[in-house]
Parts: structure tokens; sequence; C-alpha cells
């Protein structure tokens, strides 16, 4: 019986992989048909004989449905005999997908279901646009979500296109989420994210793997971190209620059937010459499962793991991320729905698509909340906590502001961008991100300071303002230091926070005339994922014809002084303005001097969230590009 039930399958599935199209659908209503004569005649579907292509067709369907169905039932009778606690599935087969019903859950096949036209087309104009060159499609058609093979750097995501590195970079953060701070997770055989329940207080360094050491990863540890990773920032965008999970359906493709040290270049050869180059062929080939499950969701992205890793992998995290949010939900998230979120000329992520991977939403924005523009209209920042954060070498360039939500996340990880590039930075202690007694207290008043400009973040208030905000965080300033900074009707936040750094303490600044402000010493870890031949790379091929960029994993020694003044840093010695202090007014306080400082352009974006961060590294400086 179970050798006829595989014959049954196979027949069914060659028919459908070498039959012609299937006949366009006809309503069961009545329909006109011609008559040899002039006029016609009124006839049902039901009198018309049916051809004998028609009648193949129908029988392929009717073979290929019954087969499915036996082999799930059979299937399901099997798991049920091994497990007491197992219920009857219910089968139901509905558009080419069968659907278990166990306990209450629903599970869809791995076929999957088609897309609309009109959604290929929105789909595909919304990310690339009306006209896009070949040179955007080949980048992101051919991009993998692959970890690399360097033992060094083998936790990390490999880029071998330019344009996908907003998608790998910030699945490359979650990823690092799970590989450093849940690593006993990903020996577990389910598929919770304990990020929903954990909290990063609980976390030290020596909870952690050992710090840039990640060689003691196993290739199964590190697919499940990455199927985890993938799992949250799809459900993320589904709003916490779904998720949408996009794949291929083609010739010779099974994701069930792809086992062993040979299933990459099994995909990669079934997917060889597939285009993928318009609405048309996204919509052809183009399959699609929703879950309303995570555990489901896990064990599907895990089933199809080689086909995210084969070239076409990133493209289509992208659409199942789009697809999860909502083609309509991504259009109202965006100032400008208008313009393709693959930009040109040289199709980098924007910063829309970088947004909706990290905070579930496409705001085109990386301020907090929204932006009042009056009349109704806002544009739309990050709208919660993230997970995982973000720097921008265009903050330290005056060109953004980027908000709290994005620059202090759950866990010290940051999708870190410049110009034209993504990478991550991120930390092994969860402490970096503690505060000491005057950030607590800066923090404080800018919160009370922001909640009062009413620029849209301009960085200015109303003297209507200002006594809300001394009121409010139990300043007191004196009358001439209140007169001084009123004077031109609005107060300046730089203006406002260096009167308290000059104020000492006793007369209701911030200054510690002791200079025992202390600073903090810590480590952080940078990692550029990409690899690819380059002008100036300090690394040949094998050939010696060219030089090779690879993938690379940098140490930073990150120091913070003391927030004096810069010419109390540089001498060691605070000011003793305001008060002679309990030391006297000849006291000297001993300072350790940081180490001379290196510069590249990774150390800009670091400041615009340790501001007068120190940092040192051994060997080349790390790139951002």
């Amino acid at each position: 019986m179970v050798d006829q039930e595989e014959e049954d399958l196979r027949m069914a599935l060659d028919m459908s992989l070498h039959s012609s199209s299937p006949e366009t659908k006809r309503s069961r209503e009545n329909i006109v048909i011609p008559s040899p004569t002039t006029t016609t005649t009124t006839t049902t579907l039901s009198n018309v004989e049916e051809s004998p292509e028609a009648k193949t067709r129908k029988l392929q369907r009717e073979l290929m449905l019954a087969a499915a169905e036996k082999r799930l039932l059979l299937a399901a009778s099997r798991n049920s005999s091994n497990s007491k606690s197992s219920s009857s599935p219910v089968v139901k087969i509905e558009k080419n997908v069968v659907i278990v019903t166990r306990g209450g859950e629903e599970r869809n096949n791995v076929m999957g279901e088609e897309i609309s036209v009109r959604e290929a087309n929105q789909l595909f104009s919304m990310v690339f646009g009306s006209c896009v060159s070949r040179e955007i499609l080949a980048q992101w058609t051919n991009q993998g979500i692959r970890f690399s093979s360097d033992p060094e750097t083998c936790m990390g995501l490999v880029q071998h296109e330019g344009g996908p590195c907003g998608v790998l970079a910030t699945i490359q953060a979650f990823v690092l989420k799970y590989l450093v701070f849940f690593p006993e997770e990903l020996g577990k055989h389910t598929a919770n994210l304990p990020s929903q329940n954990s909290s990063p207080s609980r976390f030290s360094q020596i909870d952690c793997v050992t710090s840039g050491n990640f060689a003691s990863l196993t290739e199964d540890g590190k697919a499940r971190a990455l199927v985890q990773s993938m799992v949250e920032i799809l459900f993320m965008c589904g709003s916490k209620r779904r998720a949408v999970i996009a794949t291929l359906n083609v010739h010779g493709y099974n994701p069930e059937g792809f086992e062993g040290s040979q299933n990459d270049e099994l995909v990669a050869k079934v997917l060889e010459g597939l285009p993928f180059e318009s609405a048309s062929d996204l919509q052809t080939v183009l399959r699609v499962n929703t879950y309303t499950s995570q555990r489901d969701a896990f064990h599907h992205l895990k089933t199809v793991l080689p086909l995210l890793r084969s070239r076409l992998g990133a493209m289509l995290f992208l659409i199942s991320a789009l697809l999860s949010r909502g083609l309509d939900s991504v259009q109202a998230d965006r100032d400008d729905p208008s313009l393709p979120l693959v930009t040109a000329p040289f199709g980098h992520a924007s910063q829309e698509i970088v947004n909706l991977l990290l905070c579930g939403q496409a705001v085109p924005n990386v301020f907090d909340g929204r932006m009042d523009l009056g009349g109704g209209m806002f544009l739309k920042g990050i709208p919660s906590t993230v997970e995982v954060g973000f720097l921008t070498l265009l903050e330290s360039l005056n060109f953004c502001k980027v908000g709290q939500q994005l620059k202090c996340p759950k866990w010290p990880i940051w999708v870190v961008g410049s110009e034209s590039h993504y990478t991550v930075l991120f930390a092994f202690d969860t402490s970096v991100q503690n505060e000491n007694e005057l950030e607590e207290r800066e923090s404080q008043i800018r919160r009370a300071f922001d909640a009062q400009d009413q620029s849209g973040g301009g960085g200015f208030i109303s003297v209507e303002g200002l006594h809300e905000v001394l009121r409010d965080t139990n300043l007191n300033l004196p009358r001439e230091k209140l007169d001084n900074l009123c004077g031109m009707g609005f107060i300046v936040w730089s203006e406002f926070w260096q009167v308290l750094l000059d104020l000492d303490k006793s007369l209701g600044g911030l200054k510690d005339s002791t200079g025992l402000m202390g600073r903090k010493l810590f480590d952080l870890y940078h990692f550029n994922g990409i690899a690819k031949s380059v002008l100036n790379g300090s690394q040949a091929t094998a050939g010696g014809d060219s030089p090779i960029q690879r993938p690379r994993l940098s140490k930073l020694r990150v120091s913070v002084p003391p927030r004096w003044t810069p010419e109390e840093f540089m001498t060691g010695v605070p000011s003793s303005s305001g008060g002679e202090g309990s030391a006297g007014k000849d006291a000297v306080v001993e300072v350790m001097q940081p180490e001379p400082p290196q510069h590249a352009p990774l150390v800009d974006c670091i400041r615009t969230r340790w501001a007068r961060a120190v940092c040192n590294w051994v060997g080349d400086p790390p790139s951002i590009v």
C-alpha cells in the first residue's frame, strides 16, 4: 500500500512538472458557447463535453492532492503512535496548500501559496521601482545568508555583493544576540525566543561566550541562532502575531529532500539560470507560508535554510519581512512611498529597510517617536525600544540625530551605518550601557528638556519650557545664570548643559569639585562581513593577481573620560571654580591618562553614543566601508 502511494505521488509530481499550464479557471455560472449555426444558445458548464487534455489535468490534480493527503495522514498516524499526548490530525486542502490541524494549530506544508499578480507588481515596484538596472538586480539576487568559513570570523555572515548589507547586518546583529547572550538556548530542541522574558541586567561577561573567541561554536548552533533571529525579526514585522516566509517553487526543488553536506550545491544547481528580473518572474516562482506559531515558523525556516543560503537568500528574507508587515502597512510607514526601498544608483538598502528589520516598521527616520510638522503632517521615527540598536557616521557629520531608542537598545549590539555600507558593533558585557551618576542625571535632564522641545528635535526650548525643566528636575540655578540663559528668548541644550557642568553641586549645578567623576573602560567588537576584491586591499588572492577584502572582526579598547571640560581632561586637574572642595585649594586629583588615541570613522560613530570616547586597537583600523 505504501509503495502504491509513493508511486501515485511520483506520478502526480511528474505530471505537474511536465504538463502544460493549467487551463483558465471557468465560472460555474451559465456561459455562452457558439453553436454551429449563426445563432447562440445558452448551455451550462456541466453539459459541455470535457476535452482529453482537461480530463488529464483534472486527473493530475486529483492524484497529486490525494497522494499528498495520504502521505500526511500516514505520517500523522505514525507520530501519534509515538506520542500519547498527540491528538489525531485533521487534513484539509486549500488552493494547492495542504494544512494539517493538530491541537488547534495549523501548519502549512512546504508547497506554499502563490501571490497574486497585483501583489507581485506592488512588491517588485516597492523594492526596485519602475526602472531598475541589471547591476542592482544582480546584487540583490546573488547574495545568500551564509556564515564565514574563516575560523576567526565564523560567527559572521559574509557579504559578496554591494547593496544587501543592510539586510545582512541587521540579521547579524540578532544572530550575535543569541550567540553571545543565549548560547545555552542553541543546544535546545525548542524555538523559544528568550529575549521576550530575559533582562540584560542578569548578564555579565562571565555569562557569555568567551570574549572574541567563537571557536567553540558548532555549525548546528550557528544555524539555530540564525533561524531564531529570522523568526524574531519576521514576527516583529508581523506585529508579533504572524510571520510570512517566502520560498520558491521551481522544478527539481524539494526542501525536505535536501540533506547532507551537498545540499547547498544541489540548491545552487536547481537555481542556476532562474530569472528573477521582473514582477512576472516573482509571481511565477514565489510561494509564501503564513505562521502564527513561532515554533512552526522555526521548523519551516530550518527546513528551507539551504534556500536562504543560496544566491536568492537575502532577497527572499527581505520579501518575507515586507509581507509579514503587509505591503499596504509598509507604504503607510513611509514618508514618501513613491521612492523604491532599494536606492539608486548603487542599490543600497534604504534606512526604511534597516528600520523595518530593527523595529518592525518601515519608518524612514532614526529619531524617537514622530516629528509634528503642523497641519496634521508628521515625520515618522522609531516608535519604541528595540532589541538591537543603530549608530551612523551621518550623525557625526550632523546629517541626522539618532534617538535614544536606537542608541540604547536592550542588548549592547548596534548596526553601524556609513555612507555606503552597514556593519555591526557589539560588546560581550551588558554593563557598557550602564550610566554613572552624572550620566544618569544628564539623561534625566535631557528627557525633561526634550519633552519641552517643540522644534522637532532642533535642540532648543522656550523660556517657559526652561522653567518647566527646572521644576521637573529639581534644579535651582542662581538668578544671574538663569537670566543669562533666558536673554535670547530661547534656550539651546548645549548652553544649558554647559552652565550645569560649570556650576558646582552646592550652587545647583552638576560639577564635582573633587574631580571624582570616574571614567569608563570597556571593550567593543566590530564586524565587517564584506568579502570581495578591492583596489586597496592588504591581502592578496591565492594567485597573487588582485587583493581581496575578507570578513574581519576587530577589538577596540574604549575609554570614556570624566565629564570635565576638555582643558581639565588634558591637564588632569579639575577646576576649582565654584568652591575649593573638601580636599583644599591646592589639592590635585591624580588621573590615569589613557593610551594615545587612534582614529577611524568608526570612532566618530562610537562618539555619538559615548561622547569624547577614546579608542585603541591593534593592527589595521576597523573599516565601516
